[in-house]
Order: structure tokens, then sequence, then C-alpha cells
């Protein structure tokens, strides 16, 4: 069986899905477009998803365009590595953890990149009216990572349990994009506090190495970086 991922490179939603396939050890032909010439909303894109969004996975007459119903596909088509947990208590706490970071985390981070990475933002909105809306986002992005180093404080290595899951999936992508951004903007980002943070969340940051050491993690970091 031959999978078919469109996506595009370092497009949130659609690293989730590479997350998952990773997770459970499998393999897919992976279809980038490119974010530049708005090949998303062009065809032959827009005939496979009428709504011009990443990510969308093919497989024979299978065609799904949403990440979250792309993972839980694949954990019925492939069942083995689960990513929704074995037990019911698991798929339990697995999507609760999930959703939360889906809604919580991904509006947090989307709020404060946003203008990061697309917007200009630059230490000469210190003092301009475009600095409180920026540091307003920043410390609610802030908030919603020291959330995730209180639930990794119980000893657990990964969000909800011991093997990694869609949670960590779905999380993981949101606190490497803020790596990205202290990592092209530096000073930035010291200054809205996330060099400062990343010393405090031990937890965290060991949680962020520890999904990055997984088998076939580092293959879906973006090419561009």
């Amino acid at each position: 069986m031959t999978l078919t991922l469109t996506t595009i490179s370092g497009s949130p939603r659609g690293w989730r899905v590479l997350l998952g396939l990773a997770f459970k050890g499998l393999n897919a032909e992976i279809n980038e477009l490119k974010l530049s010439e708005n090949e998303h909303k062009a065809e032959p894109f827009i005939s496979l998803n009428p709504r011009g969004t990443v990510p969308v996975i093919e497989s024979d007459s299978v065609v799904i365009r949403d990440s979250m119903a792309i993972l839980a596909w694949l954990d019925r088509k492939f069942p083995e590595r689960p990513l929704f947990g074995a037990t019911d208590q698991e798929a339990a706490e697995i999507w609760q953890a999930t959703m939360e970071s889906r809604q919580y985390l991904r509006k947090a981070a989307a709020d404060f990149l946003t203008p990061v990475f697309f917007g200009g933002a630059s230490m000469a909105d210190k003092g301009t009216a475009k600095w409180h809306p920026l540091k307003t986002a920043a410390e609610a992005m802030q908030a919603e990572m020291r959330f995730l180093d209180d639930k990794l404080k119980d000893g657990r290595n990964f969000l909800a349990g011991e093997t990694p899951s869609a949670a960590d999936a779905v999380s993981w992508v949101e606190i490497r994009l803020v790596q990205r951004a202290s990592e092209t903007k530096p000073d930035l980002m010291a200054e809205l506090g996330f060099a400062e943070l990343a010393n405090t969340l031990e937890y965290l940051e060991a949680w962020k190495q520890r999904v990055f050491e997984r088998p076939g993690v580092e293959a879906t970091m973006p090419g561009h970086w």
C-alpha cells in the first residue's frame, strides 16, 4: 500500500502527520507544495482538497484532508504502535492531551509566531504600538509551555505515557517552532523572555530532545531550515 502525503514544508498540521508516521514507523511519499507560489490554492491540489489546506493523505481510494482525521485513520489502518493508546484509559488521556494542545497550544503559537515569522516583528517594535500585543501573545505562549512542563513533572517520558502518541505529535511541532524563532531572531525572543524560559522548563526541554531522538523524527524537519 502506498501512502502519499501532500503538505507544505514547515506547516504545523502537516508536520503533525509526518511525526505520526515516524512514531508508527511508516513510510509515505511526500509531495511538498510551494507556499510562495500558492500551489495549495491552485490545480491540481484544489481538486484534491477544495478548501486549499494541507495536509492531505491518499491511499488507494481513500483521501483524507485533516491532520487529526489522518492520525486517527492511520491508527485504524496500521494498529501497531498506536498513537491513541491501546486501552480505553490510555485513549482518554491521549485524546484529552491531544485536543487541549490542538486548541490552546496551537492558538497561542499561531497568535505569537505569525507576527514573528510573517509579520516582520523585530526589536524595532519595542516602544511602539506593535509591542504590547506581541508581548501579550508571547506571554500566552509561555503559559502553554509551562502547562506542558507541569504535565511532564511526574516523570513520564512523553505527554501521555511512556511511548510517543498523537499528543506528542501535535505538541512537539509548536514547541519546535518556538525554538526556530529563537534560532532566527535570538535578540527578539530573548527580550520577550524565551531565553530565560528555556533554562527553567527543564522537563519540557528534556521531552523535546527525547522526541527528536525517536527514529525518523529528524527526517521530518523542514528542508528549508
